[in-house]
């Protein structure tokens, strides 16, 4: 679709509102040779913002003007109205020409909502908050009850924060094999590869970032080791790793936690490393319990595979499990989920985090959509009912939730827990509460500031071998994100 706005700041955050509607569309600017679909226009006085947007559909046009007081403030505060304001318009015209198009979350793009809302709570009140939520960003009433009870349970949890609090991650990029829908700057591990390399770089990359918070006198509050698939790592790589995490951080007594994932990596020994360094929470995710599907989406396990992994971290006395599943994936009913569902059920685990399908660009899914039959709309949200009403039986609770880009009926995932399960690094890192010091290849550190919302990040590179290389750069450009 062709855009028009003299506003080409928020180019980005019109875009965004467009592909509601549009999933998978590109937005382009349009010039002085083709007409523009959609036209956004923003007029600002000394009291108040007036955005202008029309849609032109099939000969038809739909237009929306929003008119919005402006408070006055800092600079920064007058741009987020100005955003707000462009945004609500782009979405309500877009709306009428697309009156059936699914926008639960409405004119919300973020992939936080939760964090909205709390911010909103703080500074408007409950009530208020609640309304700019449903009348200006038109979220339906269901979206509200969910990001409500989430906020409520996330509230203690992240007023407990001081500012010495920091999180640990650790990322291993690597897996056994590439999922149909994995977008992720993950590298397969053959005989090829030179984990060692990684590893050793991974191992500096720690040293470097603990001695920093050193120096800060800051405080480990949760630790969380993903990918990729971490117990891709041979059973001698995992104790190396781990141990060195607990010789350079103060681990002990602390949330730890390692994403197991695959239950075709996992195996006694490497859970008994893990249980003997202080790891007190783990992850094993099917994403389904049908065979079938297992073997399309390309994972190298079976059902049964799954419940025998439970079995075994269960024996290797792990007290915390959680467990992922996917609506949406290709050729499944909302009958495949229920029998999901029933079966992880049988489980009992204390978490359980419901993903819907988001398409990313960069997944071989997206290469090859044609061959694929995906569910509909409705049958993806019955899945996500689903899932909720089984989290309820089994005595969860919903804890945190983010959206993504390109996610089936721009839904959400849902994580639920039973109420001594929730994972503080989840809602540590979600809602962006505190400060991250990350390591490995594709992770983010981040700095979040006291004041003003303000929050600033310093990326390692997502190529292995780019990521050993900048090692030192990469250093240097942290120690001046926290001491500067």
């Amino acid at each position: 679709m062709r855009l028009a706005t003299d506003k080409t700041e928020y180019v980005n955050d019109i875009a965004d509102v467009i592909r509601l509607f549009v999933p998978g569309e590109a937005v382009e600017l349009a010039d002085a040779y083709t007409p523009a679909d959609v036209v956004v226009r923003l007029t600002v006085s000394e009291n108040e913002f007036i955005a202008n947007a029309s849609v032109k559909k099939d000969g038809e046009a739909s237009s929306y003007v929003q008119t919005m007081p402006y408070r006055g403030g800092s600079e920064l505060l007058k741009k987020r109205f100005a955003k707000r304001c462009i945004k609500i318009a782009a979405f309500r015209a877009m709306k009428a020409a697309f009156p059936n198009a699914a926008v639960p979350w409405g004119s919300l793009t973020g992939i936080r909502p939760t964090r909205m809302l709390r911010e909103l709570i703080d500074t408007e009140g409950e009530a208020n908050a609640i309304r700019i939520m449903t009348d200006e960003f038109d979220v339906l009433p269901q979206k509200m009850e969910l990001a409500s009870r989430i906020v409520s349970v996330q509230r203690p949890i992240i007023d407990s924060v001081t500012p010495r609090d920091f999180d640990v991650y650790v990322g291993i990029p690597f897996c056994r094999t590439r999922c149909l829908y994995c977008s992720f700057a993950s590298d397969i591990r053959t005989k090829k590869t030179d984990m060692e390399a990684y590893l050793t770089a991974l191992m500096r990359d720690i040293s470097m970032g603990a001695a920093m918070v050193r120096e800060l006198n800051m405080r480990p509050r949760a630790f969380y080791i993903g990918g990729g698939t971490p117990t891709i790592l041979t059973v001698g790589e995992l104790r190396e790793l781990l141990c060195h995490i607990t010789s350079e951080y103060d681990t002990k007594g602390k949330e730890f936690t390692v994403e197991a994932g695959r239950p075709d990596t996992i195996t006694r020994d490497k859970l008994m490393v893990m249980r003997d360094v202080g790891v007190n929470r783990i992850s094993v995710n099917p994403q389904t319990m049908c065979d079938r599907t297992l073997r399309l989406v390309g994972r190298d396990h079976t059902s049964e595979d799954i419940v025998r992994c439970y079995d075994m971290v269960r024996e290797a006395g792990f007290e915390c499990i959680n467990t992922d599943v996917i609506a949406g994936l290709p050729n499944e009913t909302a009958g495949n989920m229920r029998y999901t569902l029933e079966r992880i059920a049988e489980l009992d685990p204390e978490c359980l985090t419901v993903h819907t399908l988001a398409i990313k660009r960069s997944s071989r899914l997206h290469e090859h959509m044609e061959e694929y039959s995906l569910p509909d709309i409705a049958t993806v949200e019955a899945m996500t009912e689903l899932g909720a009403q089984a989290a309820h039986e089994l005595g969860m609770i919903p804890y945190y939730m983010y959206r993504q880009k390109y996610m089936t009926g721009n839904l959400e995932n849902v994580g639920y827990a039973k109420p001594d399960g929730i994972c503080v690094y989840n809602i540590d890192m979600m809602e962006d509460a505190l400060s991250i010091m990350a390591h490995g290849a594709g992770s983010m550190t981040k700095r979040v500031f006291g004041e003003g919302g303000r929050i600033e990040r310093v990326p390692n590179p997502k190529d292995v071998v780019t990521y050993i290389s900048k090692l030192d750069t990469v250093n240097v450009q942290r120690r001046k994100l926290f001491f500067e």
